[in-house]
């Protein structure tokens, strides 16, 4: 049997043009709506669990569009999951590291296998446009392989240490924690489910991973794809449910050793200090947005500013913890910038994500949908829509990317997390009170900056206070990481530990150091 060609999308490709490429997506999307509506288990200790209850995942495209059913999971359902867990802890930690890196490198080659099937129904369970999905399920598998790739690169993070003599053998040697939680977010089901899950399993831990129900479908398609590989039964459970079932009974639970969480502050901040309250310290690894700012320099190349602004600000319909925000602009070229901003951003289609022609999809649900509204008429009130500022379709969360001008130095919405595609503009006489106002926030995620000016450069990296910075991106101003190329996480309040996704120090952050002592 010939095998499929794969192949690579990312968060930097603009365009595809290979035909064959765009066939397969659409034919499984065809697929997928000729066959949905069925109903989904929970994962346990290698078996699929139903429940008698059960929640409908609508998709965000079209709200009459029933993708499937899954599973109202309990406090019991949890409880059994790190249960599970923890039985079968004793038995992964022992595996060789190389046998786990071979059947994660295998869940990987699945995923990637598997590109449009996933890619398909994430863009109608989130509103992602293709390119976008399919970006996502790529960086799914790409993260799983540099995890592997970071055990293989370190042997197994063991380590000789120095020796008082030839009698004595030291070593540091990094070993798993236990059983680790992950909770991730409806914006990147895949990547943020998968990346998580892996380097905790690459590194010995066992998983309960728990999804945002907005996305458990990908979810679902994700442990499928583990259990496919040959990860053996309870080292990783999938658990649907409510944030208040589910959810808070893992984060409380006394047998989770290690938790994962991405999303919004508040929640992700109550988790960190719930989860300090333990007879012990345990790790928590934790990625809770951003409120990303763009300096335009008067040095600036304009064309290549409103377009890397235009992209970070409404792929994705702004639902990106990275997603651009806020915009300071020098007043002497903000006129010229605003009327390219302007006119790049007319250019979006917004409509079916699964239409080639459409570039912005829906927002997730009706709640995002509302604060979209309010968010637009508190901005109305105060200042400028420049752009958009509407909402566009009954049948689906549909909403216009929005521009706002002339909003006060002191309304609240410049320093709020909104999550939805809003960004808001701001001239500046003073290129150092602009990088004041870029910092003055409770997040440090992600910054782009403008500028032809090598002096210029070398100020905005040697003073912005984020995580993840871009200067003179065109294809996206404060968005568009990937595993080895750009590592991915957040200072303040947008990160717990300091370190990043997809970079040398993320897989040791799921392992505790012993040094090892032996005499002859």
């Amino acid at each position: 049997m010939t095998q499929e060609r794969r192949f690579k999308v990312t968060y930097s490709t603009l365009a595809s043009p290979d035909p064959e490429l765009h066939a397969r997506y659409d034919q499984a999307v065809a697929d997928f709506r000729a066959d949905m509506g069925h109903t989904y288990p929970i994962f346990i200790n290698g078996e699929e669990r139903y429940n008698d209850k059960t929640f409908a995942k609508v998709s965000p495209t079209d709200t009459s569009m029933v993708m499937g059913y899954f599973q109202q999971g309990t406090a019991q359902d949890a409880n059994d999951a790190v249960a599970a867990a923890k039985a079968a802890f004793p038995g992964w930690r022992d595996t060789p590291w190389q046998e786990r890196v071979a059947i994660l490198r295998r869940a990987a080659d699945l995923i990637s296998d598997r590109l449009f099937k996933l890619g398909a129904i994430m863009s109608l369970e989130v509103g992602k446009n293709r390119l976008e999905a399919l970006g996502d399920v790529e960086e799914t598998a790409d993260l799983i392989r540099y995890n592997c790739d970071a055990m293989e690169a370190n042997n197994g993070f063991s380590k000789p240490l120095k020796n008082e003599s030839d009698k004595h053998h030291n070593r540091s040697v990094l070993k798993p924690y236990g059983v680790w939680v992950v909770i991730s977010p409806f914006n990147f089901p895949g990547a943020l489910a998968g990346g998580p899950s892996s380097a905790a399993m690459v590194a010995g831990n066992t998983v309960v991973f728990k999804p945002a129900s907005d996305t458990a479908f990908t979810g679902w398609l994700l442990t499928e794809a583990f259990r496919d590989a040959g990860v053996p039964a309870g080292v990783f459970n999938f658990v649907t449910g409510g944030g208040r079932s589910v959810g808070q009974t893992l984060v409380d639970h006394p047998d989770v050793a290690g938790i994962t969480f991405t999303g919004s502050y508040d929640v992700g901040m109550n988790i960190i200090r719930t989860f300090a309250g333990g007879k012990f310290p345990r790790p928590c690894v934790a990625e809770m947005g951003g409120k990303n700012p763009a300096i335009v320099s008067d040095k600036a190349d304009l064309d290549k500013a409103a377009q890397g602004a235009m992209r970070s600000a409404f792929g994705l319909q702004g639902q990106k913890c990275s997603a651009l925000s806020r915009i300071y602009v020098h007043k002497d070229v903000k006129d010229e910038f605003m009327k390219k901003l302007v006119e790049q951003t007319a250019k979006i289609n917004v409509g079916d994500p699964t239409d080639l022609n459409n570039w912005m999809g829906p927002v997730i649900n009706e709640s995002a949908y509302k604060d979209y509204q309010r968010f637009v008429e508190d901005l109305r009130q105060h200042g400028n829509i420049v752009y958009g500022g509407k909402t566009l379709d009954d049948k689906g969360y549909y909403v216009a990317p929005t521009i706002a001008d002339n909003v006060p130095e002191d309304h609240a919405l410049w320093k709020q997390e909104m999550f939805l595609p809003i960004v808001m503009v701001e001239g500046y006489d003073d290129i150092n009170e602009a990088m004041k106002k870029a910092n003055d926030v409770e997040y440090g995620l992600t910054a782009g900056f403008f500028s032809e000016d090598e002096d210029e450069i070398q100020w905005f990296l040697d003073n912005i206070e984020a995580g993840v910075i871009y200067v003179n991106r065109g294809s996206g101003a404060t968005t568009g990481a990937w595993p080895g190329y750009q590592s991915f996480g957040g200072w303040k309040g947008s990160g717990s530990t300091g370190k990043a996704a997809g970079s040398f120090y993320y897989v040791q952050q799921y392992m505790k150091e012993q040094s090892q002592t032996v005499v002859d």
